[in-house]
């Protein structure tokens, strides 16, 4: 019974840094790469909206982080013609219903803390016209428009630059993406905000106390602009305790996100990243800069987006309504796709 309420909701994913993998390889293989290795995984996971993060490596920054990041964007415009008859780049609301009417799955293209752009909020407008749709400002440390969540003691609000980014995407029609921003950062978007904000990949810190999670008042907040919180799959994000690491506790935070929220403000943020980790990082690297939190670990049958399914099975035996669980599992980022994606103010 779960498995065919799987696959009769929308299932959205809103992190997923498998360009990061694909991009890797010789452009030539780019479509090829995609299809073999990543395709088949969505497909049994059941996604009909994947969100291709741009992230860029440590290594590329700074002089190589706009050349880095035009890169994975033109990346992801190249697996998308290559395989049009599985997915479709989409750039509004719009597009996204007509690819899923098609039965290919919705990419939609973000941007990962912005590096390439730094304090150049003018470029902004630039990655619009080239399919982005959804961006955050920071990432664990400081850049030049705000202070990651690793930086929280600073108090550090958006810079000048960060306040004009989060006005020049509302105005664009791009969604602004809170997770890995700083506390005091949350709070500045959340009083500046006039159009819904979306948190692509967090969970909740009244259950893991992790600077990376959001509390219940942030919570609140991005519900109350019309987002959605879509929780984060890092075991480390999830609990404490390495025995507590499992689906089900994967769902506690989603209830509790449900319960503080609603249940119109919640979804899926998986982060599924072990195996782009394996493809792109040298032996040489092991210490990634994530202190305590394994980045390695996955949640047990979770490692990837074929396990999505499971999600749905432990959902329904936490006792959610059919209609409930079609809502967690991508209905509300739908819904806010729709509305917001690509829409100029």
């Amino acid at each position: 019974m779960s498995v065919e309420l799987h696959h009769r909701a929308v299932v959205a994913d809103t992190h997923n840094d498998l360009l990061m993998a694909v991009c890797a390889r010789p452009p030539e293989r780019w479509a090829s790469f995609f299809r073999e290795r990543w395709l088949p995984q969505l497909r049994e996971g059941g996604v009909d909206i994947q969100v291709l993060p741009v992230f860029v490596e440590d290594r590329y920054r700074p002089e190589g982080a706009l050349r880095q990041t035009l890169r994975m964007i033109e990346c992801a415009h190249v697996l998308a013609e290559g395989n049009a008859d599985a997915v479709r780049l989409c750039l509004d609301g719009a597009q996204v219903d007509a690819a899923l009417a098609a039965g290919r799955i919705a990419l939609v293209l973000a941007l990962e803390s912005m590096p390439g752009l730094d304090a150049s909020v003018e470029l902004l407008p630039t990655v619009y016209r080239l399919g982005v749709r959804v961006a955050s400002i920071a990432h664990w440390g400081r850049s030049a428009l705000a202070d990651g969540s690793g930086e929280d003691a600073t108090g550090g609000r958006l810079t000048a630059a960060g306040v004009a980014a989060l006005a020049v995407m509302e105005r664009l029609g791009m969604l602004f993406d809170v997770s890995h921003l700083g506390a005091a950062g949350v709070a500045h978007v959340l009083e500046l905000a006039t159009r819904p904000v979306l948190a692509t990949h967090s969970a909740a810190r009244a259950l893991r106390d992790h600077h990376r999670n959001l509390t219940d008042a942030q919570l609140r907040g991005v519900a109350a602009t019309g987002g959605v919180v879509c929780v984060n799959f890092f075991p480390g994000f999830l609990a404490a305790d390495p025995a507590a690491r499992g689906v089900d506790r994967l769902v506690e935070h989603i209830a509790h996100v449900a319960g503080v929220a609603g249940i119109d403000h919640v979804g899926l943020g998986p982060d599924f990243v072990r195996e782009v980790l394996h493809d792109v990082t040298p032996p040489c690297c092991e210490d990634l800069g994530y202190g305590e939190v394994d980045v390695y670990a996955t949640l047990p049958g979770l490692a990837g987006p074929a396990g999505l399914p499971l999600v749905t099975e432990a959902l329904v035996g936490h006792g959610f309504a059919d209609d409930e669980i079609v809502k967690i599992l991508g209905g509300n980022v739908h819904r806010l796709f729709r509305a917001e994606l690509g829409r100029p103010a």
